[in-house]
């Protein structure tokens, strides 16, 4: 037998290779004990937080929790908040060359790409803040520096702060569409976390949030938005609910015991089904800004090949697997960077 024995803090121990985990829990001074089995393949690590790694070898020890906290040492989140924005930009200078110059396109990624990473920081902290007690109780994620205690609640709002006095300096640096656009996504990223406890859908609201991007590259180039970055935008809500459904299936069966939900456990043994649609979808998108805007061949050459990425995602999914979803989950960055070579050579 295995088990791993998790206390509101720390995890305490775990056995041999096995797929039952008994949960304990302390409680105003009462040991309180709950069993629950869960049929995974294989076991997960006890955390999600990587250890002995750069954090650990290079960073100070004040600077540690702060940087886990943004899950710097995790890039795969910030890519997949920043790609849809290298295609937006991608698509706009494609189409309206005349606003701006190279070098001025190439300070645009530069600006975006440390937006993506202070935002994608930001997000985790309001995450992790509304998550904390939550976290607590599930093995992937006790560790992480709210839920572990390392940082407490009001050191984090600070943190949060100085992260979107950062991010407003940043937006400030683009055209004042930009800035209608950059001060509404808030709204989704400050609620986003409660979805989850509502909602089999928090995927959805992670695309409308995680997208935003493919309106505001756009937006500062040209000032204005038009059709191709909408069904951008579009286009990439479906990629998001497809790779983060397979990410939610890691967490089934502890977000089943705490109470939060999502589309992993509303689908369940139907994933590969709705994938097809999500996936689907997300190509037909891309296909209909080819056609819209009169690509080349190269353009749809390269978007049969990143179809093909997203085929050996279904074909390949092991949905009792965490591993195997969470090395899925990670591929969509390939998906993505092929998506923005396509667009510049439409």
């Amino acid at each position: 037998m295995s088990y791993h024995v998790i206390y509101p803090h720390n995890i305490v121990g775990s056995s041999e290779n096995s797929s039952i985990f008994d949960h304990f829990f302390k409680k105003k001074g009462q040991n309180v004990f709950k069993y629950v089995r869960y049929s995974y393949l294989e076991m997960m690590p006890r955390s999600d937080i990587p250890r002995n790694n750069w954090v650990d070898r290079f960073m100070p020890a004040f600077a540690r929790p702060y940087i886990r906290l943004m899950r710097l040492d995790r890039p795969i989140g910030t890519w997949l908040l920043l790609l849809p924005c290298w295609w937006s930009l991608a698509l706009g200078w494609k189409l309206e060359p005349e606003h701006l110059e190279l070098f001025e396109l190439g300070y645009l990624y530069v600006l975006f790409s440390l937006g993506a990473v202070i935002m994608r920081g930001a997000g985790c902290t309001i995450n992790d803040l509304w998550d904390r007690n939550m976290d607590k109780l599930v093995a992937r994620t006790a560790d992480r520096p709210i839920a572990s205690g390392d940082i407490n609640v009001k050191k984090a709002i600070l943190f949060l702060f100085v992260l979107f006095v950062l991010a407003a300096l940043i937006l400030f640096q683009l055209n004042t569409s930009c800035w209608l656009l950059g001060f509404l996504v808030l709204i989704l990223v400050f609620t986003y976390p409660l979805f989850k406890r509502v909602t089999y859908w928090p995927q959805l609201i992670l695309g409308l949030t995680f997208n935003w991007g493919a309106l505001m590259g756009w937006t500062a180039i040209t000032g204005s938005i038009s059709l191709s970055p909408i069904l951008l935008y579009s286009l990439g809500i479906f990629w998001t609910l497809g790779y983060d459904t397979i990410y939610a299936h890691q967490d089934r069966e502890d977000d089943a015991l705490i109470g939060v939900k999502s589309s992993a456990l509303f689908l369940g043994d139907k994933t590969k089904l709705f994938l097809v649609a999500f996936y689907g979808t997300t190509l037909s998108g891309l296909l209909a800004i080819g056609l819209l805007n009169n690509f080349g061949v190269f353009f749809y050459s390269l978007i049969v090949i990143s179809g093909t990425q997203l085929v050996w995602q279904i074909l390949t999914l092991d949905i009792n697997s965490p591993i195997n979803c969470l090395k899925k989950f990670k591929s969509n960055r390939l998906f993505g960077l092929i998506v923005t070579v396509a667009i510049y050579s439409g």
